[in-house]
């Protein structure tokens, strides 16, 4: 049922992002009076699940899930109707059109992609408004619990204060700073210190495999979620979300101060304070020879640690005037950090190219229940990613035709049928090799 849950929104999201791409073409291309012979969600080889002609233009839905697209006359695209482009031209072609009506024709998919994620964003702000933890607010600093972390330099305690030199507002996007950065300052202990952040961090990231969850933590109070069969304290008064604040009488705050004070009292019967709502009570409990109490973790939501009084969150809503400015800027922030992976991608030394997924990688991306905001965040996000993929100057992409254009445009030589024939099926070969290989680290991970 998750994957099926997880399946449907990704083909909901695809296909709407898909459909308003294409219209982005659409649109001009009719207004400019040139013919549209086709307009399709995914690919029909052979046959199409569906189709239906309104006057001169096909519209219909194809079997091979892989993008979708519309057939303009005249146009050397991934149709290669070669034999259209051995007659003479039409006026109503688009080879026969002004290159500045071809350009904005062509401009136009990834015009209402940019519009489309940035709307969306505005909406979302409107709608929802933002809440997040702000890094200052991590006043006692991070809790380091992982091996990659370690290898970072970090330590328990330490506060980010930038990467890159600059200032991180959301404690929760710590993670794609450090990927997409190269160097980071941290206080420790008043002292402020520079470090840089390893080349093949991100290959490191990769290796812990997607279950090994965040690499960088605030600091969590001692939580506990339950008591395991083989623990000395199966019958101690002990109950889940039970907070531990104090160990034989030394007060502690995070879980991470826990194991020093355990360490004191190996093999002793001692006595913890917890705090249980708004009671708090002494515990008798037994310490294991490795200085273990036998308890489980427990995980608390930030509105939780709210609550009890460990983190200060933030929490903007905005009026639809205010949600315009919020939602352009999350959108450039969204396009700056996706340009900036994919520059890490073209580095091999970085191992950002194990990160690079097909399919089942966007498709995990949502969540297992419905939430329409978590919904709308992906479908913006696919949108703007969309649209500077498509405005890469590769042939077949639409900005490999972009660039053909503005070549001529500026010389005023065209390029040959022949070439743009030759160029297409070269940008095919790279995309789908591209494809390919997305979906094959996909399948690889899922193996591993």
């Amino acid at each position: 049922m998750e994957i099926l849950i997880k399946a449907s929104q990704f083909i909901l999201s695809l296909s709407l992002l898909i459909v308003l791409h294409e219209l982005g073409h659409f649109i001009p291309a009719k207004l400019f009076k040139t013919r549209v012979e086709k307009f399709y969600l995914f690919f029909d080889y052979k046959f199409s699940i569906f189709k239906k002609k309104i006057g001169e233009t096909v519209y219909g839905i194809g079997w091979i899930p892989l993008g979708g697209y519309v057939k303009i006359s005249g146009m050397i695209d991934e149709s290669m109707d070669t034999e259209q482009m051995a007659l003479p031209p039409q006026p109503w072609e688009f080879r026969s059109k002004p290159a500045w009506q071809r350009l904005i024709i062509m401009l136009g998919g990834v015009f209402v992609n940019f519009v489309l994620g940035i709307f969306i964003y505005i909406m979302l702000m409107w709608a929802y408004g933002e809440k997040y933890l702000p890094n200052e607010n991590v006043t006692d600093g991070i809790w380091v619990e992982n091996k990659l972390a370690e290898n970072l330099g970090l330590q328990t305690g330490d506060k980010i204060l930038t990467v890159d030199g600059q200032k991180i507002k959301k404690f929760r996007g710590l993670s794609l700073e450090f990927i997409n950065g190269n160097t980071y300052q941290i206080e420790r202990n008043g002292e402020v210190l520079d470090k840089e952040i390893p080349e093949d961090f991100i290959s490191q990231l990769m290796d812990r495999g997607k279950d090994a969850g965040p690499f960088l933590y605030p600091r969590y109070p001692f939580a506990v979620s339950g008591i395991s069969e083989d623990s000395p304290n199966l019958d101690a008064d002990l109950k889940k979300k039970d907070i531990i604040v104090a160990i034989n009488g030394n007060a502690i705050k995070y879980f991470d101060e826990a194991q020093t004070e355990l360490n004191k009292y190996k093999n002793q019967e001692i006595t913890v304070t917890v705090k249980r709502g708004t009671e708090t009570k002494e515990v008798p409990v037994k310490v294991t020879n490795d200085g273990k109490l036998g308890v489980g973790l427990g995980t608390l939501s930030f509105k939780d640690l709210e609550r009890l009084g460990y983190y200060k969150l933030a929490n903007f809503e905005y009026s639809f005037a205010e949600a315009i400015p919020a939602g352009w800027n999350k959108s450039w922030k969204t396009l700056t950090d996706y340009v900036k992976q994919l520059k890490k991608i073209f580095n091999p030394n970085t191992g950002a190219y194990k990160g690079l997924g097909g399919f089942i990688s966007i498709g995990s991306i949502f969540p297992a229940e419905w939430s329409a905001q978590s919904f709308w965040e992906i479908t913006a996000f696919l949108s703007i990613m969309l649209g500077f993929m498509n405005l890469l100057p590769i042939p077949a992409l639409d900005g490999g035709h972009v660039v053909f254009t503005l070549w001529e445009m500026i010389t005023g030589k065209k390029p040959g049928d022949k070439f743009l024939e030759y160029a297409q099926v070269v940008g095919f070969i790279l995309l789908i090799a591209l494809l390919l290989f997305a979906n094959g680290n996909d399948i690889f991970r899922l193996f591993k």
